[in-house]
């Protein structure tokens, strides 16, 4: 049998009672977390045209634009949402993926929640099933093969599991539209390390809106009669078909997300933790810092890691600018990095004199483990740390409350402060079974940010 027919058996028998507590709990942190990065991307340039495209491409439907106050077909609402939670580099991720489910999977899924009326333990349920099937997809790509890492590639997949399982889409017709999804997801040739194009500082990035609207279009297709190549998870070359159903149904990938403080590439994230550690444990000022190394793996080294970037997508991918931003401004100028962080003569000065080395060691590590050791030159002597696990990482998790604060900081410049407490009140009602009030606030225009951000929103 296929492994695209026995994921989508796998989709369709799974019943909502079948989530565990902790899996539950995980779907809530992941949709606080995609909410967090939603809200405080709003206002950024890449959200703005998706919402003008979505606006101008598709229908008026039941699915909200998120705090637009306008609603779309499904497709639609899902490539403004999905454009929101992208757009930082703010959203969650599994380790094993080498990627970032949150921001395709859980907009569709609110999406096609509102379409169907579903009901609040249906939608935690659809988050961790869409979950499930994209990372154990993701996982299981051949990664030497691989021209790129990119989600868009691999997203889909999780995005047909969930909405197809919220819409009782029958076996065989979601097996092709996984089928179809996966090989209608954006090449993304042209993007990243290994890409045609050096240009990172440009919106498309991981591809993770388009592959979103592939795909709820490709389970619209199957449902229409479309077929897929029902093998296209079956070959060796690409995919360990084995791994993807390895103990299916047991346990949870949900459980090990990883959530990011910081707006930007996460593997970069390491670098930024152990140097802001050293500065505080040993009380340095950026004065003090005469050079930074950073030793670690290959695919951080292939970012585009520009001493000066020009955009703040650049900025997402450059370690040497985020590494000295950290140590000038502190953590806060990363949740989120915006337009005013960046061309700061004292960042650029000092990520100038950030060097980078690869490490064997910590690159025969990678993607399963992100590790970076990180050196200061000082006049005070040399100093020296190994993170293992940046923060947020299962092995260094952060907590309902630092999500929390991590939402009330990252939004601050988009949410006035009651807004902020009611979505959060709004999530706890979520939690407790009550979808409503998440969904009216959601689906209502925001207020906007006070009137000194720098991001206010434009109305």
């Amino acid at each position: 049998m296929y492994t695209t027919r026995r994921l989508a058996e796998f989709v369709r028998e799974f019943q909502a009672g079948q989530l565990s507590d902790q899996a539950r709990g995980a779907a809530l942190r992941c949709v606080l977390d995609a909410l967090t990065a939603a809200a405080a991307g709003y206002p950024f340039p890449a959200p703005r045209a998706a919402r003008r495209a979505a606006l101008a491409c598709y229908a008026p439907g039941a699915s909200a634009v998120w705090f637009e106050g306008r609603r779309l077909t499904p497709a639609g609402a899902a490539l403004a949402n999905s454009a929101a939670c992208s757009a930082l580099d703010l959203d969650d991720g599994h380790r094993a993926a080498c990627g970032h489910p949150g921001a395709a999977v859980i907009p569709a899924a609110f999406a096609v929640a509102e379409e169907v009326g579903a009901e609040p333990d249906d939608l935690l349920a659809a988050v961790a099933v869409g979950y499930e099937v994209g990372v154990r997809v993701a996982a299981a790509r051949n990664f030497s093969a691989l021209g790129t890492y990119s989600s868009g590639t691999w997203c889909g997949y999780g995005v047909v599991a969930a909405a197809g399982w919220l819409r009782g889409t029958p076996p065989d017709q979601l097996a092709h539209a996984l089928a179809i999804s996966g090989v209608s997801a954006p090449n993304q040739k042209a993007a990243g390390s290994s890409g045609y194009s050096t240009l990172w500082g440009n919106t498309v990035k991981e591809g993770i809106p388009w592959a979103t609207v592939t795909a709820l279009t490709a389970l619209a297709l199957a449902e229409a009669g479309f077929i897929g190549p029902e093998d296209i998870l079956d070959h060796a070359d690409h995919f360990d078909a084995g791994r993807i159903l390895d103990d299916l149904g047991h346990g949870f990938v949900i459980e090990h997300i990883y959530f990011k403080p910081y707006s930007a590439c996460r593997w970069i994230h390491a670098a930024v933790d152990g140097v802001g550690a050293l500065i505080e444990e040993h009380g340095l000022t950026p004065a003090d810092l005469d050079e930074i190394e950073v030793h670690t793996f290959t695919r951080a080294l292939r970012l585009s890691n520009r001493p000066d970037p020009v955009t703040h997508e650049d900025a997402q991918y450059s370690l040497p600018y985020c590494v000295a931003l950290r140590a000038v401004a502190g953590a806060g100028a990363l949740l989120p990095l915006t337009q005013d962080a960046l061309g700061r003569p004292d960042a650029v000065a000092l990520a100038e004199r950030v060097t980078l080395h690869l490490d064997p060691e910590l690159d025969g590590r990678f993607p399963a483990h992100t590790p970076t050791r990180v050196v200061l030159h000082t006049p005070k002597g040399r100093f020296e740390r190994l993170v293992e696990a940046p923060r947020g990482d299962p092995a260094n998790p952060m907590s309902w409350e630092a999500l929390q604060a991590k939402f009330l900081t990252a939004t601050s410049r988009t949410l006035r402060r009651d807004d902020q407490e009611r979505l959060l009140a709004a999530i706890g009602s979520l939690a407790a079974g009550d979808l409503a009030p998440l969904l009216r606030l959601l689906g209502q225009p925001l207020a906007g940010a006070p009137a000194d951000s720098p991001t206010a929103v434009a109305r």
